[in-house]
């Protein structure tokens, strides 16, 4: 092969590993974007692997870039077979292209295809998370910067001292984050700055979860428009906030991780992998924790709009109130769950109109005076059905007595002649 490359993948990304030109012309030939995988920073992990010498070597040779798992980059995935490798959640392919091919080529297939260095994928698999989140971290960024409420107004505005604090925790990670841009690690001093911050973001999560559930809970059991009308209001002005609050949690937890990546990487690399692991775990509780608060409010204003269909005769501008005020969480909800990974199937609720909900009850009214026209017509002719019966009934009963005290008086003349 002319050209050979290694492509690693942890489920979140796809590291492209091999000869700089190489690497940069596979990249082209997919169309792919992609970032500095850093590869040197992971020699501290193959130092302290079996096939230090031979991972060494390869990073020594190579460059690496890292690609952000997309729909495209899924199936180029898809396309060259990777295959699980005894790095947990890390999958591998060998590809290469020879001369006369302008396509790329799995080089082996079978067990020895995902056959790499430990220490290498180890390695890459970590400095692979740390990107990922990093991404992440910039994403929420731009989302911050795309709505209408401000995060440091949100935090003021609490009298909560845990919120409070977030606004200087932010500075600090953030801080440690520049330092470690420019010094290419984490050293104690800088850690030493961060370390305890973690309690504290916990802590401000849970506070907005447990504010996102009391939306919820104010609109269960509401059966009046108005009582609706006014706990769906609520919702809209506040919930953006508390996702807001959620979004920058996991923000700067992402940022603890990547800073705690280096941290681990300078002092105990053999503990590398296992510590990546862990976070990974750890961050998709937090997903899962934040989807079940999400859905519930959702789930709970769903059932508020659908209340208030019902009833938009009666109470149509508070109806549309209420479907109005679902809908602009549910935008929220949906876009704060797309940003951070979450699926979700929900679409916009359509307010009922009165026109529509009257024109409805008078179909149905329609429907039932139609019906009751018909068992009406039907009754009467059952009725006439019966009188004439019965008048035929009688009309027979009566000329059988007639005929039987005719017979009977002619029978007593004839004995009396004889």
């Amino acid at each position: 092969m002319d050209d050979e490359i290694q492509l690693i993948s942890d489920g979140a990304g796809v590291a492209v590993i091999g000869d700089n030109a190489a690497v940069e012309r596979f990249l082209a030939t997919e169309g792919l974007p992609s970032k500095d995988l850093e590869l040197p920073k992971a020699r501290k992990v193959l130092a302290a692997g079996s096939g230090a010498a031979q991972a060494g070597a390869e990073i020594a040779a190579n460059s690496g870039r890292w690609v952000k798992l997309t729909e495209e980059s899924a199936q180029m995935v898809k396309k060259y077979g990777l295959m699980e490798s005894k790095t947990p959640g890390v999958s591998h392919a060998m590809v290469g292209k020879p001369g006369d091919i302008k396509s790329w080529l799995q080089i082996a297939k079978g067990p020895g295809a995902a056959a790499a260095n430990p220490a290498m994928l180890a390695g890459a698999a970590g400095l692979m998370a740390q990107l990922a989140m990093q991404q992440a971290m910039d994403e929420i960024t731009d989302y911050l910067a795309t709505i209408d409420e401000k995060l440091d107004d949100v935090l003021r505005a609490q009298k909560d001292t845990v919120l409070a604090q977030m606004i200087g925790i932010g500075l600090q990670i953030e801080e440690a984050m520049t330092i470690r841009s420019h010094v290419g690690r984490v050293n104690e001093v800088t850690w030493s700055k961060v370390q305890a911050t973690s309690g504290t973001i916990a802590d401000t999560q849970a506070y907005a979860l447990l504010q996102l559930d009391a939306l919820a809970e104010k609109l269960e059991n509401k059966t009046k428009v108005g009582d609706l009308a006014t706990a769906a209001k609520a919702a809209e002005s506040t919930a953006r906030e508390w996702l807001v609050v959620l979004a920058r949690c996991f923000q700067l937890q992402d940022a603890i991780a990547v800073l705690e990546l280096d941290r681990v990487l300078e002092t105990a690399p053999e503990d590398l992998d296992g510590h990546r692991v862990g976070l990974k775990a750890a961050r998709e509780e937090r997903l899962a924790t934040i989807s079940k608060s999400t859905e519930q409010l959702m789930a709970r204003l769903d059932a508020a709009a659908t209340l208030a269909n019902t009833k938009v005769l009666a109470h149509p501008s508070k109806s549309r109130a209420v479907v109005h005020s679902r809908n602009q969480v549910g935008t929220a909800v949906v876009d704060f769950q797309g940003l951070l990974g979450i699926e979700s199937g929900r679409q916009t609720v359509d307010a009922r109109r009165w026109a529509e909900a009257a024109a409805a009850v008078r179909d149905r009214a329609f429907d039932a005076g139609a019906d009751r026209v018909e068992a009406a017509k039907r009754f009467s002719i059952d009725s006439r059905d019966r009188a004439r019966s019965a008048t035929t009934r009688l009309s027979g009963e009566i000329a059988q007595r007639t005929r039987r005290r005719g017979g009977g008086d002619r029978g007593v003349v004839d004995d009396t002649d004889e």
